[in-house]
């Protein structure tokens, strides 16, 4: 959707942005404190690298159980981080959590507002599939774990439209951080 196009837009304005996706991998890369609980609940999926992410997958891939096991030890350690990050930064009038899945893991209590990156479906597919090692079958996968593009733009207080040129996108972003920094 260019989410993290749009994040460093924000960061590039001065907001300080919180990346929930930066913070699982610290969790889980080399020396990562979440290495030791990982490894007891999915054994072998964990090395000197950090987490084995195919290792991982493969272990969580299609098992509903697997994957709470998982999310029950990332999620709190996440939500840590984040908390911690808010009081960093408690003096900013304006910060931004870069979270995915926020309406489907139940992110949004205590949030503000909401801003929604979002391209048309067409655009999506092919930045999604550019990716090294995607599969229009992971794609899928993927897509049918979110809720759709349609209703997370209409739960939204703002939408990005990054189906526009890098310019256009830049614009709506600096329009957004001026509305929200002084509100």
């Amino acid at each position: 959707m260019g989410k993290s196009t749009v994040a460093q837009m924000l960061r590039e304005l001065g907001v300080p942005v919180f990346d929930a996706d930066a913070a699982v991998h610290a969790l889980q890369g080399p020396g990562g404190r979440l290495l030791p609980e990982i490894e007891q609940a999915f054994p072998g999926t964990t090395g000197a690298q950090g987490v084995d992410r195919p290792k991982l997958g493969a272990a969580v891939f299609g098992d509903k159980e697997k994957l709470a096991r998982l999310e029950a030890i990332v999620h709190p350690a996440v939500a840590d981080m984040r908390q911690e990050f808010l009081r960093e930064n408690s003096d900013k009038s304006l910060i931004v959590f870069d979270i995915p899945l926020l309406y489907e893991k139940g992110g949004a209590q205590g949030i503000d507002a909401v801003a929604v990156v979002s391209a048309p479906a067409k655009a999506q597919r092919e930045r999604v599939l550019a990716r090294p090692g995607m599969t229009e079958e992971k794609f899928e996968q993927i897509l049918s774990l979110q809720v759709p593009d349609s209703e997370k733009r209409a739960r939204a207080d703002h939408v990005i439209d990054t189906g526009t040129s890098l310019a256009e996108t830049r614009e709506q972003v600096a329009r957004l951080v001026a509305a929200m920094g002084s509100a």
